[in-house]
């Protein structure tokens, strides 16, 4: 009994000795990322979700030396991939590339499975940008103006392309309408991919598809843009004017990219990925290559980021009730 005392005691000892040494009698907390992290992209391959993610992904695997694998988890405007990403372990493991479609779908969708305030924690915002106003070059209108002056010369009998009803394209074009007084007619797509071939084949007369969908088919003439949709001329298409130059009751609408992660995820899963892309910002080709599909570049971290999304929902649920779009 005695000597079982004795082993307590210096055991004790030992413990308080290490604590006073500034050690611990417990292995230390592996610092974040200790594995791969898996980048969740809601939306199929190929698109500027996808590409920017790619990118973020390479260059976040070169700054905190772990590896960040990008999964495509396509389907229902980004819904899939959302609830796939919002019920996974929030352990910082798994994080997902947002998209302006996500604050638009919860006034599209009467039955969301995830909140997109409530379910979600911000890490950052990372590209911002607006989409093309686009006519075949065929088309008599070489500016917005003829445009609008064709459309009301044939009320009716112009078709305009999008990615389905409520996509970003589609809420572009009735945002036109409301703004212009046209009559135009909505046929839908699955995607601007398709928006473009319509476009080409003159199956529609005018589309609003995402600029890295487009702008190869603008510089070859194919296609001509009449204007941009954001609220600053692209600097990839510097003599196209904004629809805010180009109408009296101009508009902007934009799109954004921004990561987020699991409701829960621990603030310092957050502090790692905004120093890594802070740092990898301070690189002009790493910046250059995320605006070469046609966004800017801005940069937001997390409580900025989450303190834009309330008034997202808001807008985008506005002009979603006004052209009374639904899905069901």
């Amino acid at each position: 009994m005695a000597r079982t005392k004795i082993r307590k005691l210096l055991a004790m000892r030992l413990l308080c000795g290490a604590l006073l040494l500034g050690g611990s009698a417990f292995p230390a907390a592996a610092e974040y990322p200790d594995r791969p992290v898996r980048l969740i992209v809601p939306f199929t391959a190929g698109g500027s979700p996808d590409t920017t993610a790619r990118r973020v992904a390479q260059r976040l695997t070169q700054e905190l030396k772990q590896q960040f694998v990008v999964e495509n988890r396509g389907g229902a405007a980004g819904n899939i991939g959302a609830e796939a990403a919002a019920r996974s372990t929030p352990d910082g493991y798994t994080l997902m590339m947002m998209a302006n479609s996500h604050v638009i779908n919860p006034a599209l969708y009467s039955k969301l499975t995830y909140d997109v305030l409530k379910d979600f924690t911000p890490i950052c915002l990372v590209v911002r940008g607006g989409s093309m106003m686009v006519v075949p070059a065929s088309s008599p209108a070489k500016t917005v103006a003829e445009f609008v002056a064709l459309a009301k010369a044939n009320p009716g009998k112009l078709n305009f392309g999008s990615g389905g009803a409520g996509s970003p394209a589609h809420l572009s074009a009735e945002a036109f309408r409301q703004a212009t007084g046209i009559d135009y007619v909505h046929v839908p797509y699955k995607g601007a991919p398709e928006i473009v071939r319509a476009l080409l084949s003159d199956q529609v007369q005018v589309g609003f598809p995402t600029f890295d969908t487009a702008l190869g088919q603008v510089q070859q003439k194919s296609l001509r843009a009449l204007a941009s949709t954001g609220s600053k001329r692209s600097r990839l298409l510097p003599d196209t004017p904004t629809l805010l130059e180009a109408l009296p009751n101009g508009f902007a609408l934009e799109g954004w990219l921004g990561i987020v992660a699991p409701a829960g995820t621990p603030p310092e899963v957050e502090k790692a990925i905004v120093g890594a892309m802070t740092n990898a910002l301070k690189d002009p080709v790493f910046r250059e290559q995320l605006e070469s599909v046609g966004s800017d570049v801005d940069f937001l971290p997390g409580p900025v980021f989450g303190a834009m999304l309330p008034g997202e929902l808001v807008k985008w649920r506005k002009l979603v009730e006004s052209v009374g779009a639904r899905v069901e």
